[in-house]
This record gives C-alpha cells, sequence and structure tokens, in this order.
C-alpha cells in the first residue's frame, strides 16, 4: 500500500518535485506562491531568487539543460507568469524539462476581480507541452508527478500548472509520489537501416549533431556511429564539444566546403531550421535522425528519418554490418580545409588593433577559459563571433538562447550554471545590447554569492540591425545605444566588480582578474562598431 502524505499544497508538491530529483527553485517573491516557499524554507530546499521573472525561467532551463533533469520556477500570478513567458518560449524551442508553478487568483472568487486575476493557460498553451490549472489540493502531487513526465518525454519540453490561492494555502493529503521512469521510444528498425545503410555508403557523408543529442544522453553513441562509419562531424547548440576538437573526425570550420560537397547529410537531435538553411543541402540526400516523430521535418522529404531513442538509432547506425565505403580522401579533403580556416582564425584572434576586433576577444578568452568552463552565449552580433572562435571541449558546457534567439537569457543562465557547478568557471558572453535585459540580476548574483565573469562587447550599436537595414536602405534607425557607456559600473553599483578594456593589450590581464576575483565581475571591452560578423542578412 502507498504511503500517505499530508500538508499544505506547497508541501505537497515538495514531495513531488524531490521525486522527480529537482533540487532547487527560482523565483520573484510573490503572495501567491507563499505555501511553496514554506514548505521549501522548513525542508532546506534552496530557493533562489531574481529581480525579473524572465531571469527565475531561464536559470531553470540553464540547470534542465546543464544537468538534464527538471528545473523548476516559481511564479506569482498574473504578471509573475506573463513576465516569464519568453523563458517558458526559449525552453519550448530548446527541449527543455522546465516546469513552472503559477500562482492563480482564488477560484472561488473567479471573476469577481481579485489582484491579478487572469486565466494564464491561453498564454503558455502555445508554448509548453502540458499546461493545467490544479482545481484540488488532493490532486496536487498527481499533477505534478505527470507533468514532470510529460516534461522529460521525447521530445522534451517545459510544462505548467498553476494552482489557485485556497488550493495552495489549503490542507491535503495523497499518495506518496513516485518518479515514472521514461521508456526509450525505439525506431522503426527498418527506418533505422535505410539510414544506416545510406551513411556507409556515401562517398562524401557528414553528422550534424544538434542539442538533443546531449539532451539525450547520447555523446557516447554519437562518437560511437562516428568512428564506426568514419564520418566527419559538425556540431551545434549543447552539442557542441560531443567530440573534443582533437578528435580526427571532429571539425568546426569547414561546414560550408563540408555541406556543399557531401552526397549525404546525416542531421542528428536538430531541426531542419534557419541555423542549417532549412535542410536545402543541393543534391545531397538527407537523413534526419530525431527523438520523436513531432520531430520530423515537414517542409523537406528526407531520404531517412528514424524517430526513436538517440542513443538506440546511434548504436544501431555503429553496429551497421553492411558495406562501407572508404571515407578517408573525404576527410583528408574536409580536414584540409579546416586547418586553412583555423590559420586565418588564429590571425584575426591575434589583430593587434585599436578599436578592439571581436574576434581578438575570443583569442583571449581561449587562453583562460577551463576545458569545463561553463561559456554562455547571450547576445547577437558578438555571440556569432563566439560561436564562431570558441570551441568549447566537452558536451553540455555551452549555453546559448538557441533557434528562438530570445535575448535576457545570461544572468539567469549564469545563476543555473553555477548552482549546477559550483566549482567550474561561469562565463557569460554578452553584447551589449543584451545587457539591457537582464543586468540588474547581478544583484541577485552578488547577493546569493554565485560569482560569474561577464565579457560585454561594447561596440554601442546593435549590429545585427545597424548593418544589414544600412544596406538595405542605406540609413539605419532606432540602431545606436549610448557609445562606451560603463557597463562595469554599474556591476560596481550592484555590489560586484569590473572594468572597462580599450586596448588589445590590456584584454589578457583583464580576464585574468575577472575569473580570479570570486566575485561577479564584468570585462566591459569596446569593440570597433564597424567589424560585423559576415552573414548575408539576419532575417531569414
Amino acid at each position: 500500500m502507498a504511503e500517505r502524505i499530508e500538508g499544505h499544497g506547497g508541501e505537497l508538491a515538495l514531495a513531488a518535485l524531490r521525486a522527480y530529483g529537482v533540487g532547487e527553485m527560482f523565483t520573484l517573491s510573490g503572495g501567491h506562491v507563499f505555501p511553496l516557499y514554506d514548505a521549501a524554507y522548513t525542508s532546506g530546499f534552496p530557493i533562489y531568487d531574481v529581480r525579473h521573472e524572465q531571469s527565475a525561467v531561464f536559470a531553470a532551463e540553464a540547470v534542465a539543460k546543464l544537468q538534464r533533469r527538471p528545473g523548476l520556477a516559481v511564479l506569482t500570478a498574473g504578471p509573475g507568469v506573463t513576465n516569464g513567458i519568453s523563458g517558458l518560449t526559449s525552453a519550448y524551442f530548446n527541449a527543455s524539462p522546465v516546469l513552472v508553478l503559477g500562482g492563480r487568483a482564488p477560484a472561488f472568487r473567479w471573476g469577481s476581480g481579485s489582484l491579478q486575476e487572469m486565466d494564464h493557460l491561453p498564454l503558455v498553451a502555445p508554448v509548453t507541452k502540458h499546461a493545467e490549472t490544479v482545481f484540488g489540493t488532493d490532486d496536487i502531487p498527481r499533477a505534478v508527478a505527470a507533468a514532470l513526465t510529460t516534461a522529460l518525454t521525447p521530445h522534451r519540453g517545459p510544462v505548467f500548472l498553476d494552482l489557485p490561492l485556497e488550493v495552495v494555502f489549503s490542507v491535503g493529503d495523497a499518495d506518496a509520489p513516485e518518479a515514472t521512469p521514461v521508456a526509450p521510444v525505439e525506431a522503426d528498425p527498418d527506418e533505422v537501416a535505410r539510414a544506416a545503410r545510406l551513411i556507409a555508403g556515401a562517398s562524401r557523408p557528414v553528422i550534424v549533431a544538434g542539442s538533443d543529442v546531449w539532451g539525450g544522453d547520447a555523446v557516447e553513441a554519437l562518437r560511437a556511429a562516428a568512428e564506426a562509419l568514419q564520418v566527419p562531424v559538425f556540431t551545434n547548440g549543447m552539442g557542441r564539444g560531443a567530440l573534443p576538437p582533437a578528435h580526427s573526425l571532429a571539425f568546426a570550420k569547414a561546414r560550408r566546403v563540408a555541406l556543399g560537397g557531401a552526397d549525404v547529410v546525416v542531421v542528428v537531435g536538430t531541426p531542419l531550421d534557419f541555423r542549417l538553411g532549412f535542410g536545402d543541402f543541393g543534391d545531397a540526400q538527407v537523413v534526419h535522425v530525431v527523438d520523436a516523430p513531432g520531430q520530423r521535418a515537414q517542409h523537406v522529404q528526407p531520404a531517412a528519418s528514424p524517430a526513436g531513442d538517440l542513443r538506440l538509432v546511434l548504436t544501431a547506425f555503429a553496429d551497421h554490418a553492411g558495406d562501407r565505403a572508404d571515407h578517408a580522401d573525404w576527410i583528408a579533403h574536409l580536414r584540409a580545409a579546416e586547418d586553412a580556416a583555423k590559420a586565418r582564425d588564429a590571425e584575426a584572434m591575434a589583430a593587434d588593433t585599436d578599436p578592439i576586433r571581436p574576434a581578438r576577444v575570443y583569442g583571449e578568452l581561449r587562453k583562460v577559459l577551463a576545458a569545463d568552463a561553463i561559456t554562455i552565449g547571450d547576445g547577437g552580433d558578438f555571440v556569432s563571433y563566439a560561436g564562431k572562435y570558441l570551441e568549447p571541449a566537452q558536451p553540455g558546457t555551452w549555453l546559448d538562447p538557441g533557434p528562438y534567439g530570445c535575448l535576457g537569457t545570461g544572468l539567469g543562465y549564469a545563476m543555473g550554471a553555477r548552482v549546477s557547478h559550483p566549482d567550474r568557471q561561469v562565463c557569460v558572453l554578452m553584447g551589449d545590447g543584451a545587457a539591457g535585459f537582464s543586468l540588474m540580476d547581478v544583484e541577485s548574483l552578488v547577493r546569493q554569492n554565485l560569482p560569474a565573469v561577464i565579457v560585454v562587447g561594447n561596440n554601442g550599436i546593435w549590429g545585427l540591425e545597424k548593418h544589414p537595414m544600412r544596406a538595405m536602405y542605406g540609413y539605419d534607425v532606432a540602431a545606436d545605444l549610448q557609445p562606451e557607456l560603463r557597463y562595469d559600473k554599474v556591476v560596481e553599483a550592484l555590489g560586484g566588480a569590473g572594468e572597462t578594456v580599450a586596448k588589445a593589450a590590456d584584454l589578457g590581464p583583464a580576464l585574468k582578474r575577472a575569473f580570479a576575483a570570486g566575485v561577479p565581475y564584468l570585462v566591459n571591452v569596446l569593440t570597433d562598431p564597424t567589424d560585423a560578423y559576415p552573414r548575408s542578412s539576419n532575417l531569414a
């Protein structure tokens, strides 16, 4: 017979959260959710609070991404929930298993005009896997457990529950919750075999591996498949670092050459979206490997598209017993292109120019970042350079906004990263535009002793908008920021530390001071506003 538990709604919710491995709560204080705080405080469950609800959801998402288990944000009713919707949407696009528990005006007075009374569900339903109002205190453990199981079931993603005031404050009892394991989904074996034959028989195959390879714990299976079939691998998102940079099949700089010359492109665990030319690889056949049938591309007709547990699919690729083409010449061709690109990058990263070019910032960062550093990109133009010049040495160490492209993730991600990995370097790469979204949450990091290094590329413009608009119209509007603004002084005023760097030669010493400081530290780098990341348009 199942054990029974009794308590107010916050205590019942926390029992289910603990059963699923949730270890902390991110929030911004609100009276509608006081019982959740009470349950956490009286039982020693860590609470981290922020200055804007979006940061709470972003922090929960960082935990979900880095630890591959549910992250929790608790938001008060009305504006608390609406302020968190951008975070929920990012988690939805990033397949991050985040649970948002929202407060809600009392159900027994619904329609009478209670404080912050609104129905959240129509707003959050399009960007969650499941959204529900829990109307019975006794039902809270069941609802939390079911929501978390849904969040963890591929294709993973966020879920939302709100709790009316009288429901969460009342006392109830229920069976003690137990986590329901998510069974792996086996892909159609014929589809897997078809894909394996295409890859093995190709003359010039390429693998592009994305975030779901990390989220689905399929990194080792990816390496095994690549090595068994001798296929070069490129990565994006949290797939970066899945093969160490020194691995003979790991490539980063020759993607244009690879995708332009491949006869089979294997995309694993990432959508065929704008980051991959919408899946148009010329005459190449496309194999799209996804973790759930709903992730299959609808705008492209792949030659094969296995849908199921990525570990099982990739292991089957590695075990393919049929004929295999020799890819040695193809790999050597890509390696030559890779080495040539690295030589060009090395020259750019050493550029001794004033104003400072963004590439030089990353050249200096490469010298001080540890192999297991958590690197966070929050920006447009400046962070595009990070994707080009930084090569994560380990998987699960790179966080960026993902395909939704929402700015403001940086400080929330930093909080979640520091909570997840207290002993690692945490480095936020932030454009000066992005700094306007979340920099106030440095105060949250300072107050809760969560150090991080923030490197701001300060060019005084919205780079992704100013340059394309000028190219299109011959002028630009709404694309300028205050030049040489002292973001480091903002951080100092909030209790951290920082400095402004205007000369390339001063970058290295400044970064060393930042990583040694042990407090939130902002290095405000004045970068060249005429140096724009090369792209045809940011509107694709």
